[in-house]
């Protein structure tokens, strides 16, 4: 029993700490913020976003750290922290329900997968090293057309799935949650209107593309103003069960790097 118990807490620590990476260090939205704040003073970046192959290769090779978190490098790493966080709070609310636990953790793990699986700045920044020495003009053509179903494919659905995946799945542990007993109703609500806010984002993209850029703003300072109110970022669950963990903060947040302001002209 403590052999298993011991399992608990280190994985309760663990999905605490990948939390806090993933809001602090790994956030989302890393790539415009770089933008915005041009580069915060140490980072010399684009005036604006490229838009074909050719730009970004030139970008890539010119400073690969700024493309790639352009590209979403922080959305792959924060997803993948996400993840151990979900995998935390099963472990956490398995016996409270386990049918929304599963479902939770398989589709947060789905979305994960998904968006790993879609997200290119790393094949373009392989193709930007290929194009920078290919010797003849038709290597060229074929590293910029590959370039270009590379950026098509950044663009497509999968991005936006794999978003919807993991939303859903924090609502789902939002509710159980609420119903637990063992976390605090503050957090329930947190993690309710943080996903529900995120959810929102779908009908947005549907019905009203021009406004697309405004959900990701709102919604990034609510989901953090909500967390700074919870206070303190240790989990109910330690002292309920004896074990001692982390995870408190459920924010999720839209990839940044993907939102675009759709032409009204």
């Amino acid at each position: 029993m403590k052999n298993d118990r011991d399992a608990w807490k280190l994985l309760y620590k663990i999905g605490g700490v990948a939390i806090l990476m993933a809001v602090i260090f790994f956030r989302r939205y890393y790539g415009v913020e770089l933008m915005t704040f041009k580069g915060f003073g140490i980072f010399e970046v684009p005036e604006v976003a490229p838009v074909n192959a050719l730009d970004w290769f030139g970008l890539l090779q010119h400073n690969p750290y700024v493309g790639l978190s352009i590209l979403g490098l922080h959305d792959l790493i924060n997803y993948a922290l996400v993840s151990l966080f979900f995998l935390a709070l099963c472990a956490a609310l398995w016996q409270v329900n386990r049918s929304a636990m599963l479902v939770a953790t398989a589709s947060s793990l789905l979305g994960t997968g998904v968006y790993l699986a879609s997200n290119q700045a790393f094949a373009m920044l392989a193709l930007s090293h290929k194009y920078a020495v290919a010797d003849t003009a038709a290597q060229r053509a074929l590293y910029l057309a590959s370039g270009e179903a590379l950026l098509a494919a950044q663009e497509g659905t999968g991005i936006y799935a794999s978003l919807m995946l993991v939303l859903l799945a924090g609502l789902f542990v939002s509710i159980v949650m609420l119903h637990s007993g063992v976390f605090s109703k503050t957090t329930a609500v947190m993690g309710l209107l943080a996903n529900g806010f995120g959810l929102a984002y779908f009908p947005v993209l549907i019905f009203a593309p021009a406004w697309i850029w405004i959900p990701p703003l709102n919604f990034r300072t609510l989901s953090d103003g909500l967390v700074c109110v919870d206070g303190d970022p240790t989990l109910e669950i330690g002292e309920k069960q004896g074990l001692t963990a982390s995870p408190k903060f459920f924010t999720d947040l839209p990839p940044f790097s993907n939102f675009k302001v759709a032409s009204t002209t």
